[in-house]
């Protein structure tokens, strides 16, 4: 079992930027590979960006591709989602997932789930 705790969202002007982290606690971090998914109101949930067990290997959705930074902390039991030049358009619920499929964009492929945190970009 692994417990996934968000922070980090708030509410930002078009172009500014948020550093989410993701805490893990559980078992062994290190073990899983991590992604952040989305969820604008009224939208499904959507594939964000996703990290590899060793950090070598990074995927991103095309409409984040450039820049939003995915990265892990093993030592800390963190992953982090940097996001630079935020939009409107990226105004969602964010949610953090662990699961055994590395680079797994559908949310069918993880196992575990965080409680989300909003993130609100204001034009």
């Amino acid at each position: 079992q692994v417990q996934l705790v968000e922070s980090g969202g708030g509410l930002v002007q078009a172009g500014g930027s948020l550093r989410l982290s993701c805490a893990a606690s559980g078992r062994t971090f290190n073990n899983y590979a991590m992604a952040w998914f989305r969820q604008a109101p009224g939208k499904e949930r959507e594939f964000v960006a996703a990290i590899s067990w060793s950090d070598s290997n990074t995927y991103y959705a095309d409409s984040v591709k450039g820049r939003f930074t995915i990265s892990r902390d093993n030592a800390k039991n963190t992953v982090y989602l940097q996001m630079n030049s935020l939009k409107p358009e990226d105004t969602a619920v964010y949610y953090c997932a662990a699961g055994f499929i590395s680079l797994a964009t559908r949310l069918d492929e993880y196992r575990y789930w965080g409680q989300g945190t909003q993130v609100t970009v204001s034009s």
